[in-house]
């Protein structure tokens, strides 16, 4: 079975709905790490050492977030620039991350039609994660399909449980695979 880490972020959980179902989905599942950054670092003063260990102990990672202006929130970029270090995660002898998988799972404002090249945003959504799809490749990692929730402020309570449940079955699929 694989160990799976999710990285949570989300400056505002107070104000998802959406995020607060989808971890609530996944806490307390066996063999499952749920960590959110913001609680854990409140200042943004990263334990690299601490998340390099996190990273090293589990087989597939989650940065589970809301598409903030086409990218993750701030906590999330500063996850990545000071823990994906070289020499640890690439370049020279940065081979310790080779092998694992990497899964984005997004929750967006728009609607999945936005994100189309004739849509509002003019990009899809595989264009616009190139860069974490490039990270994860630049650290030897398996970049997975994303698991991704559109218009999430339109969506009935009924859609939310079963968003909540697919994204369950998504992670414990991972851990079996």
């Amino acid at each position: 079975m694989a160990r799976v880490l999710i990285l949570f972020a989300h400056p505002a959980l107070h104000r998802s709905r959406v995020n607060v179902a989808l971890m609530e989905a996944v806490q307390g599942m066996e063999g499952v790490t749920f960590r959110d950054l913001y609680e854990e670092y409140p200042n943004l003063h990263i334990d690299f050492e601490t998340e390099q260990e996190l990273l090293l102990d589990h087989d597939v990672i989650v940065w589970q977030h809301p598409f903030y202006w086409y990218s993750g929130p701030a906590i999330l970029k500063e996850w990545m620039d000071v823990v994906l270090e070289y020499g640890f995660a690439y370049g020279e002898g940065g081979t310790r991350l080779t092998g694992k998988k990497v899964m984005s799972a997004l929750t967006t404002g728009g609607p999945l039609e936005a994100y189309q090249r004739e849509g509002y945003n003019h990009y899809t959504m595989k264009e616009l994660l190139a860069p974490f799809d490039q990270t994860a490749r630049l650290c030897g990692m398996e970049y997975l399909e994303p698991f991704i929730i559109h218009g999430v402020r339109q969506l009935t309570a009924v859609q939310l449980k079963e968003f909540a449940a697919k994204y369950r079955q998504q992670i414990e699929e991972l851990r079996q695979a």
